[in-house]
């Protein structure tokens, strides 16, 4: 048997990149524990009270979006598991699968991640964080489910990491596509597509990295291992671009087959969804500090932070999402299909009881948080009535500030669904028209006429076709660009559903 020493991972070279990652959306990066003043808090690290953002929430988060393009490419950078005949050639290419250093490496046939993803910490100081609550809702009655209601603190967009990878490259020709393998996905970070922490699929998340640091370290010369083992940075480049920076060119782009929605709206009326913490703002929907709290409306539609500087009123995800899964079980129950079966798929399957032992399916369609541009910020007082007498409750007068549409005002709903049939894109269609027209109203109290909108214009992409749709003067929708009769077809896929 050789010495143990002889049987080495013969690294070649070690890539160190560091970055910083700014939240454009806030991030639920949960902490999983129970005890707090939300059922979900925020997760710090206990020596420097500063927001973390784990390694392997960061690392799982880029394995997935390296899968979409090469799965073999993303577990020869992070890793995966290894056959009995990979295991025996003690670092030969096997197959699809990612070359094996040693057998060292194999641990109950699994390679290790050639790629080390550090922990990240958040800014220093005050940790800036939003309370969000939320209330599962039975579409069957429209009411809230017992005891399903729950709080969530997520870390304000503005926040910012310095994150950390260090990859190591072997010999052999698997260095290059160890280093195409990181830049590929970098480059979802760069550009935003990569969301991170809990319900990414509602909107939270949302990040970007806008300048990348590199340090390249050979370490078959003494001077790159002495310069790796003393941290130096003398030859650290700086940019935006991460392919340039590691020296990849012609980087693959991702060619999508979901099919997503764009389409704007504006506000017919008000839209009331309520915060769970007031934030006090004027009513002309400029930013004040708090003012007492007994000067406050007793309802406050609900704001987050953006830009560093203010708050401003969303349409959240969660939401949004809520009110489009109801109606398509209705519409689909209508054309008598199984509307619990098509909305589980879309939306994903949670379950009902802790006896249900199906596992939950994650959503399929994701639903972007809209900013409101240019609302209309008023008070409105209202009273309870007695509906035995006619006449007001004692103490029942309150205050609510919902936002209202005016001339500019207006949002843009996006929802992107994965690997679609067109049966779903129907449906998704189906709701469209219905948002469009304010028959699906949003947030609350829709009895007394709150969360109608009115279509804009939407713009459709699948396949490689596109759609745009206007509301003209005339209040006449038009099809101004793609095949009308295509976007038919999508809505009678459904129609034909099961038959």
């Amino acid at each position: 048997m050789s010495a143990r020493w002889r049987d080495s991972r013969k690294i070649q070279e070690r890539v160190l990149v560091k970055g910083k990652l700014i939240l454009e959306t806030p991030a639920l990066l949960g902490s999983g524990d129970a005890e707090g003043l939300a059922d979900m808090p925020l997760l710090v690290d206990p020596l420097e009270g500063r927001a973390l953002l784990t390694g392997s929430s960061l690392a799982g988060a880029l394995r997935n979006y390296l899968r979409r393009y090469d799965e073999s490419l993303a577990e020869t950078v992070f890793g995966g598991q290894v056959s009995d005949k990979s295991r025996s050639t003690g670092g030969q290419w096997s197959g699809s699968l990612s070359p094996v250093a040693s057998n060292d490496s194999v641990i109950q046939g699994y390679r290790n991640s050639l790629l080390f993803v550090d922990d990240g910490l958040g800014d220093k100081g005050v940790v800036k964080v939003e309370l969000r609550d939320g209330v599962a809702v039975d579409p069957r009655t429209r009411i809230a489910v017992d005891k399903a209601k729950y709080d969530l603190e997520l870390l304000a967009a503005g926040a910012s990491f310095k994150i950390s990878f260090e990859l190591l490259v072997l010999r052999g020709d698997m260095g290059e596509r160890l280093i195409k393998g990181l830049a590929q996905a970098l480059q979802g970070l760069g550009k935003g597509e990569i969301p991170l922490g809990g319900k990414k699929s509602r909107g939270f998340g949302r990040c970007k990295v806008t300048s990348w640091q590199v340090v390249r370290y050979d370490l078959t010369r003494p001077e790159g291992m002495l310069a790796w083992l003393a941290n130096d940075l003398t030859h650290c480049r700086k940019g935006a671009d991460i392919a340039g920076l590691l020296g990849v060119s012609n980087m693959e782009e991702l060619v999508s087959d979901n099919f997503t929605l764009q389409a704007s709206f504006t506000i017919n009326g008000s839209l009331l969804s309520c915060s769970p913490g007031q934030i006090g703002l004027s009513p002309d929907g400029s930013n004040e500090s708090r003012r007492v709290a007994a000067c406050l409306p007793d309802m406050v539609h609900l704001h987050s932070w953006r830009n560093e500087d203010h708050y401003v009123p969303v349409v959240s995800g969660t939401s949004l999402a809520g009110a489009l899964r109801s109606r398509a079980v209705k519409i689909a129950n209508t054309l008598g299909k199984d509307g619990y079966a098509i909305t589980d798929s879309l939306f994903g399957y949670r379950r009902k009881n802790q006896e249900d032992e199906a596992p939950p399916t994650a959503s399929r369609l994701w639903v972007e948080e809209a900013v409101i541009q240019n609302p209309l910020m008023l008070v409105q007082s209202r009273i309870i009535i007695d509906r035995f007498t006619g006449g007001a409750y004692p103490t029942a007068l309150f205050d609510q500030q919902p936002v209202f549409g005016k001339g500019d005002t207006s949002f843009e709903i996006k929802l992107s669904l994965d690997r679609p049939e067109d049966y779903e894109i129907g449906l998704l269609l189906l709701l469209l028209k219905d948002l469009w027209t304010g028959d699906l109203p949003l947030g609350g109290e829709s009895a007394v006429g709150r969360g109608r909108l009115k279509g804009k214009e939407a713009r459709l992409v699948y396949a490689g076709e596109q759609w745009e749709i206007k509301q003209t003067p005339g209040e006449k929708v038009t099809v101004k660009k793609g095949d009308a009769d295509k976007l038919e077809e999508f809505v009678q896929s459904l129609g034909r559903l099961g038959s």
